[in-house]
């Protein structure tokens, strides 16, 4: 796309509109391919798999730069998480867990 194209007032439409319609791309010609193939009991286990690792190598990053404060929150969260299987009170958790740790100078 140009870049006149995005700089008039209806630029950001015209981005949102294309990421949308990208997005939608990505998700249906998953479920087309998806219908395609036979899912065994190892494509079953990888696939159930998949959430947690996206989550864990989008994390582990960040907490890795962010130091003590974000490992205790995030130890806090999954404790918190396999306890009550309560998202939300992970959340709560883990933000409580960085601020004490902060607070005592971790």
């Amino acid at each position: 796309m140009p870049e006149f194209t995005l700089a008039t007032p209806y630029g950001t439409l015209i981005a949102l509109v294309a990421m949308a319609g990208v997005t939608y791309l990505c998700r249906a010609s998953g479920v087309i391919f998806m219908n395609r193939i036979t899912i065994g009991p190892r494509l079953a286990r990888a696939l159930r798999a998949l959430p947690g690792s996206i989550v864990i190598a989008t994390i582990l990053p960040i907490a890795a730069q962010a130091g003590s404060p974000a490992f205790v929150g995030i130890s806090a969260a999954i404790a918190v998480m396999i306890a009550t299987r309560m998202e939300i009170a992970a959340i709560a958790a883990g933000l409580v867990g960085i601020a004490l740790a902060r607070a005592l100078g971790l």
